[in-house]
């Protein structure tokens, strides 16, 4: 069986032709079925990161999270375990335990940041000078990656002003030695 002599120009010719086609329906598409531009986007998603304001907006509250220690004399442990529960996926509460994809959080309380031996921690959190306050927990479980930019930490916080002290009365609750109360 003989080829025609212009069998390659066909399919050359044919596959051209299709692809002309495919993107003069594409265009006549965009123009029939122009989607709507939004002023505004239909939802959010809560990134941790805040906008930038503009003049029309009106003066934004304070970011950041609520004074806790007025709520650590009264917060509730127990409460703050079941907080936790959020955790421990990624980390262990008791003592002896072994870390996780984060760190055991047994004697956090008064710890050195970044100080747990045997984890290695992101450069963000080495960075860090000091001890885990009850100030410094507070802040870190409202934003950590606002905190301590450059963390591996992928939780977004834990934006409750209530569970977060019952978390930090429970993580207390977890250190051998635990810095006093304010008041104490």
């Amino acid at each position: 069986m003989a080829k025609d002599a212009l069998f390659w120009n066909k399919v050359a010719g044919a596959v051209l032709t299709a692809g002309l086609g495919a993107m003069v329906i594409g265009s006549l598409s965009g123009i029939l079925y122009a989607p709507e531009q939004l002023e505004q986007p239909a939802f959010t998603i809560a990134t941790g990161e805040t906008a930038m304001a503009t003049a029309d907006d009106a003066p934004a509250e304070p970011v950041g999270p609520e004074d806790i220690l007025p709520l650590l004399a009264s917060a509730d442990p127990a409460a703050g375990e079941r907080v936790a529960r959020k955790c421990i996926g990624c980390h262990v509460f008791e003592q002896g335990g072994a870390n996780k994809v984060g760190p055991v959080l047994f004697d956090t309380v008064g710890m050195d940041i970044a100080g747990h031996d045997g984890f290695n921690y992101s450069g963000a959190l080495e960075e860090i000078e000091g001890v885990w306050t009850y100030e410094a927990l507070n802040e870190f479980l409202y934003d950590p990656k606002g905190w301590a930019p450059g963390t591996k930490m992928s939780y977004n916080g834990l934006k409750d002003t209530q569970d977060r002290a019952d978390l930090i009365a429970y993580m207390r609750q977890m250190t051998s030695n635990p810095p006093p109360l304010p008041g104490e």
